[in-house]
């Protein structure tokens, strides 16, 4: 279970108060106004940001003290966050090793993330020779590698047009299946909310709200959300 257990985050004048907690495998949307801190919320959970007050726990343990890498959690960023230097192999690759030492096992583990994304046998390209929709499956296969229980995606496919992100949204969906991953993800789409998770956090005026079912919530929004969403 992820619980946020009074927690405050605080970035310069800006503070974010959370207190609930999520089931494990389960699929939260995060949605809000723009500048609420959907992003600081993930962040907090993944230890970019520290706590002012209270903690992060995963299965009862306290892990705010722990440094993002520590972290039970992977993020998937909107801008990938690829190396243009390095090939896709080596990119996917740092989700095992990130001295890039890969061995012959390291390589076959890379390359079935890779056929699980729809990638096989590009390992040798570079990132600038992919699409936008190839490059989020390259950020994809590294967090599959890193086999975390709890998957942050911060707007990862935003950029990408409707049909090719409910595509990638079904793929996170059915490796998140089989894992049993806990996933929050930020989205701007109510549609993607309705789409993708059973639960909705609402972030509006420095509180992130408790998980609530997506579908009454967006029928029904209360008058916050109401506002943001027209």
């Amino acid at each position: 279970m992820l619980a946020l257990e009074g927690l405050r985050l605080e970035q310069g004048s800006f503070a974010l108060e959370a207190d609930w907690a999520v089931e494990p495998g389960a699929r939260v949307a995060v949605i809000g106004p723009s500048g609420a801190g959907k992003s600081t919320l993930l962040m907090g959970i993944a230890g970019f940001v520290e706590p002012a007050r209270g903690r992060v726990a995963w299965d009862g343990r306290d892990i705010s003290a722990l440094e993002p890498g520590a972290r039970p959690v992977s993020v998937l960023f909107q801008e990938e966050n690829l190396f243009g230097h390095l090939s896709v192999e080596r990119n996917v690759g740092l989700g095992l090793r990130p001295d890039l030492r890969l061995l012959a096992a390291d390589r076959e583990r890379v390359e079935e993330a890779l056929e699980r994304v729809g990638l096989g046998g590009m390992g040798a390209r570079l990132p600038r020779e992919l699409s936008g929709g190839q490059r989020s499956r390259v950020a994809l296969a590294r967090v599959l590698l890193r086999q975390r229980p709890v998957l942050l995606l911060d707007e990862p496919f935003a950029a990408l047009g409707p049909a090719l992100k409910r595509e990638m949204l079904e793929l996170v969906g059915e490796i998140a299946a089989e894992s049993g991953a806990t996933v929050l993800m930020v989205t701007h789409d109510p549609d993607d909310a309705r789409a993708f998770a059973g639960q909705t956090v609402v972030v509006a005026e420095g509180r992130a709200s408790a998980p609530l079912a997506t579908g009454p919530l967006l029928d029904d929004p209360p008058d916050g959300l109401r506002a943001y969403l027209g």
